[in-house]
């Protein structure tokens, strides 16, 4: 593949849907789906208006401190269910069976224990982030090769050293791989959970221009908004993953 193609190509297939979008909206004639000028209107006018950056910072900012609460919790937690069989044994069920659980059932929850506000929205980010970290954590430390374990206690490292310098570099690929998939399930979370327990932020733009005088310029450029900021944070997550600590961990793409 040439060096322009991995820029040159996505640029056209999004000028190509702009163009696809402008002439669906023409050739029906609707009055209720917007053209992507009248999403770049309300984008304008939401700017003008100075809520916007306002809103993308509130949804980033509860995202981020579900996110590092989360990952905080998870990866230790992770680190000891794949390390100690017992613990594992233990604990293990009961990830298991929560897991499964939707974020968004914890919804009504999160209401109930922290009312409306950031940290009900917080709360269901946290949880969202959690349960992926933890398997993807406790996974990578479990599938370990034994022979770099006893390369590790045969150069007389202790078993903190082993922890330290042998098992969470080795196991440190799978688990960026489950801070990548949490990300992305902390960003879907955060806007349903905007949409219900806070008055701020992409989702609750959304909800509220929907319910507003049903201005769907708006509600267009909200998700449009959601989809560019998740891509450009997993963008950064791919970053991280080719980082040289970690990149052997994963295949050439």
């Amino acid at each position: 593949m040439k060096r322009w193609e991995p820029f040159v190509w996505p640029l056209a297939a999004v000028a190509a849907g702009l163009a696809a979008w402008q002439l669906g909206v023409r050739w029906t004639g609707t009055h209720i789906f917007p053209s992507p000028m009248d999403v770049q209107r309300g984008l304008a006018h939401l700017a003008h208006k100075g809520v916007l950056l306002r809103y993308i910072g509130d949804s980033l900012g509860r995202v981020g401190v579900g996110y590092v609460l989360g990952i905080t919790c998870g990866i230790p937690l992770g680190v000891v269910l794949g390390w100690y069989p017992a613990a594992h044994t233990t604990v293990n069920p009961a990830v298991q069976m929560l897991r499964p659980i939707s974020p968004l059932a914890w919804i009504p929850l999160a209401i109930v224990w922290f009312g409306v506000g950031d940290f009900a929205a917080i709360f269901l980010i946290f949880v969202g982030s959690f349960f992926p970290v933890v398997v993807s954590t406790a996974s990578g430390v479990r599938n370990i090769p034994d022979v770099f374990l006893r390369a590790g206690s045969n150069f007389g490292l202790s078993q903190v050293g082993l922890l330290k310098r042998v098992v969470f570099p080795a196991a440190l690929p799978q688990v960026i791989v489950g801070l990548r998939i949490s990300l992305g399930v902390a960003w879907l979370v955060v806007v349903a959970a905007e949409m219900i327990a806070v008055d701020s932020g992409l989702g609750y733009l959304i909800i509220d221009s929907r319910n507003a005088g049903k201005r769907y310029d708006l509600v267009v450029a909200g998700m449009l908004l959601i989809g560019l900021i998740g891509l450009a944070l997993d963008t950064g997550m791919r970053r991280l993953e080719r980082l040289k600590s970690v990149r052997w961990g994963f295949r050439d793409e």
